[in-house]
């Protein structure tokens, strides 16, 4: 038997008014049609819900269950139509973002700090890896979105470049070449480099070896099982130098002096499935656009 949420409410309204008038002004419709709509229930369910007299309408002892019943219905109906709406709107819900960059500083700690500042009730659930990974799980969609560096065009997603980040040199403090301000490969050829295999940031291995060797130089790398912390702490054991982007040298290490590392730039790329609809998602997206936008008028002036 199926019952329409129609009857229940009418029936509701019915018993809070005690009488279909009351009910079909509350609900804006014709008392006809509550008295009707209420019988055919009463009919279906072969149990009589009101007593009618000609003052109006009184609760049978089923009726009263029934009401209940129905109201307890009638509000996990609502229930689930403003938590789907709130969901459907990004209002609520979660985004899963896999990152390859730090979050001391730039544009992906702006972009996040402003999102949570809006959208208070989404979850936000950051996961950090290599590139390769990410692009997996956002082509599996476990993830919405996947920011990561040095972004080619990638079959079956969608990406856009947001921002660029200089590379530091990270010596110890006293180090030689700590005097100077910018340095060059040229100035690094013949210094040990020690580097994190757990780094999920740029691929440091990947970029000294490809520098130098367009120099003739043959590199000289140290790995460690380490992360970012313990690694800056070999840095200032004297251990060797190493290479980090611009946002990761937001975050203070004592014993470690950051020069700039000349003309080298990365670049930064959120991808995503084009197929993706979550909303959390798409209005993160909306809020990218906005940002680089602004920033590009920035740059402008």
């Amino acid at each position: 038997m199926a019952i329409e949420l129609k009857q229940l409410q009418y029936v509701v309204e019915a018993a809070e008014h005690q009488s279909f008038r009351g009910a079909a002004e509350a609900v804006g419709v014709n008392q006809s049609a509550i008295s009707r709509r209420i019988r055919d229930l009463e009919d279906a369910l072969g149990a009589s819900l009101f007593n009618r007299h000609s003052g109006g309408v009184v609760l049978t002892v089923a009726g009263r269950k029934f009401v209940r019943h129905a109201r307890r219905a009638l509000n996990e109906v609502s229930f689930a139509k403003a938590y789907v709406g709130c969901v459907g709107r990004g209002e609520e819900g979660q985004v899963r973002i896999g990152i390859s960059s730090s979050l001391a500083a730039g544009f992906l700690a702006e972009l996040l700090r402003e999102y949570a500042s809006q959208h208070r009730k989404v979850a936000i659930d950051i996961i950090e890896g290599i590139p390769k990974n990410h692009l997996a799980a956002v082509r599996l969609r476990k993830l919405d979105v996947a920011f990561i560096a040095d972004t080619p065009s990638i079959q079956g997603c969608d990406s856009v470049q947001l921002w660029k980040e200089r590379i530091f040199v990270t010596l110890q403090e006293g180090h030689r070449l700590a005097r100077h301000e910018v340095l060059s490969w040229n100035d690094l050829q013949e210094e040990r480099f020690v580097v994190s295999r757990n780094e999920s940031g740029i691929d440091t291995n990947s970029l000294i070896v490809e520098r130098l060797a367009e120099l003739d130089a043959r590199p000289k790398i140290d790995h460690y099982c380490v992360g970012r912390g313990n690694l800056m702490q070999l840095v200032s054991f004297g251990l060797g130098i190493t290479v980090t982007n611009e946002s990761a040298i937001a975050a203070q290490f004592p014993g470690v002096v950051h020069r700039r590392l000349d003309d080298e730039i990365l670049y930064f790329s959120a991808v995503w499935s084009p197929v993706n609809d979550n909303p959390a998602w798409r209005r993160m997206l909306s809020l990218v656009r906005v940002m680089v936008h602004d920033l590009d008028l920035r740059l402008c002036h």
